[in-house]
C-alpha cells in the first residue's frame, strides 16, 4: 500500500469516524430516548469541557517547573469580574483579550 492511499484511508475513516459519532444521535435519537438521570446530566457537559480546556491554561505553574506568573491568570480574573458584574459573555472576552494585550504591552512580553 502506498503512502498516498494510506494516508486517503486514514483520512476517509476518520471523517466517517466523526460523522457518526456526531450525527448518530440525531439520526437514531428519537428512536433511542436517553433516560431523564442522563439529559440531566448531560447539561453539565459543555461547561465541563469548557473549564477542562480553559482552567490549566491560566493556572500558574507549569508541569516539572514550579509557579509561573502568567498574564493570562489575571487577564481571566479581570474577565471574570466584569461578567460577574455585567452578565455580558461578549465583554467577558473583550476585557480579557484587553487587559492581557495591555499587560504585555506594558511589559514588552
Amino acid at each position: 500500500m502506498s503512502s498516498e492511499s494510506y494516508y486517503f484511508w486514514a483520512f476517509v475513516l476518520m471523517v466517517l469516524c466523526a460523522f457518526l459519532t456526531r450525527a448518530g444521535y440525531m439520526l437514531v435519537g428519537s428512536y433511542l430516548p436517553l433516560p431523564a438521570g442522563l439529559r440531566r446530566a448531560l447539561r453539565y457537559a459543555p461547561v465541563a469541557a469548557l473549564t477542562a480546556i480553559i482552567v490549566p491554561d491560566l493556572l500558574p505553574w507549569k508541569a516539572g517547573v514550579g509557579p509561573v506568573f502568567d498574564y493570562k491568570l489575571l487577564a481571566g480574573v479581570a474577565g471574570t469580574l466584569v461578567f460577574l458584574r455585567l452578565r455580558n459573555s461578549v465583554l467577558l472576552i473583550a476585557t480579557g483579550m484587553i487587559v492581557l494585550w495591555l499587560l504585555r504591552w506594558a511589559t514588552g512580553a
